[in-house]
């Protein structure tokens, strides 16, 4: 805060009273204050950045949480944590760490805290998933130089910096586990279309007269993938084909108009009995000409 500003605050904190601005009420506040910075307080204090009041009137009670490199076992039990979130999140198998990744990443001074682990965990889910990493695997994805300086997060295999073999390695691996989810949902909707296709049954009938065969199709109609729920008396009732209409957009207005004359033209209620929203049966009531 400008110094001004903690002096305000510090007022607020003394009496319990404020004043808006614009206003000439003095009114009163009953608070509690919990502050978090990453800046050397006692630094900022004796180079005149901070008031050294407003310092120990808000560190009452003072809770220092440790950097990353200071947490020991923690470090991958989070590493392990966030490995199973993404993989939920990214619908892959997990990554596991082996004793010697554990090590390494216990031994990894992390200048970039928390942030800089979770987003190491997130690259090796998506290039490494299902894989258990060794330290080796988990180097490659650690700046260089024990940290130091912002070096690249991941460097291809060999001395080579441009050698970018191992990246479409993995690349080509992600895209076979994603070929592998579209064909097994692929399999599934193949497998629910099936289930809802509608079928035709074919009749021979004869006149009293024996006149000779004719053929006619009958369709029990129940439409696929139409936004449109149909309802059970327009369903079960045979239909000629010959009287039947010809598209799905005819079939669509048709029943819509027979909606309409059901509920007497009540928009409203057309709409609930169909399973749409008002606002999509206007806009199909206008495409049709139907107004």
């Amino acid at each position: 805060l400008p110094l001004t500003t903690q002096a305000r605050l510090l007022r607020v904190l003394e009496s319990g009273e404020f004043i808006k601005v614009g206003s000439s009420t003095v009114q009163r506040a009953n608070v509690r204050i919990v502050a978090a910075t990453n800046v050397d307080m006692v630094r900022a204090v004796s180079e005149g950045r901070f008031r050294e009041d407003l310092y120990y009137r808000l560190s009452t009670v003072s809770i220092s949480i440790p950097p990353l490199r200071d947490r020991g076992a923690d470090i991958p039990l989070l590493a392990r944590k966030f490995a199973a979130d993404f993989a939920e999140r990214y619908t892959m198998p997990r990554i596991t760490f082996d004793d010697t990744a554990r090590q390494l990443l216990m031994a990894y001074r992390w200048p970039g805290n928390v942030r800089q682990l979770k987003n190491v965990v997130e690259q090796m889910a998506l290039f490494h998933a299902g894989d258990n990493i060794d330290s080796a695997m988990l180097r490659t994805y650690l700046p260089g130089n024990g940290g130091a300086g912002l070096a690249p997060v991941h460097v291809g295999a060999g001395d080579n910096p441009h050698d970018y073999a191992l990246e479409r390695e993995m690349l080509l691996g992600m895209i076979v586990r994603l070929q592998q989810q579209i064909d097994s949902l692929r399999e599934r909707l193949d497998h629910t279309s099936s289930a809802h296709t509608p079928f035709i049954d074919t009749v021979e009938t004869r006149d009293a007269a024996s006149a000779p065969v004719q053929s006619s199709s009958i369709v029990k109609f129940e439409p696929f993938c139409s936004p449109l729920r149909v309802p059970a008396q327009e369903r079960v009732r045979d239909v000629d084909v010959s009287a039947s209409p010809t598209t799905l957009e005819e079939t669509e207005r048709e029943t819509i108009r027979r909606a309409l004359e059901r509920n007497g033209g009540r928009r409203k209620a057309t709409a609930a009995e169909l399973n749409i929203s008002e606002r999509t049966l206007y806009r199909k009531i206008k495409e049709y000409g139907m107004e």
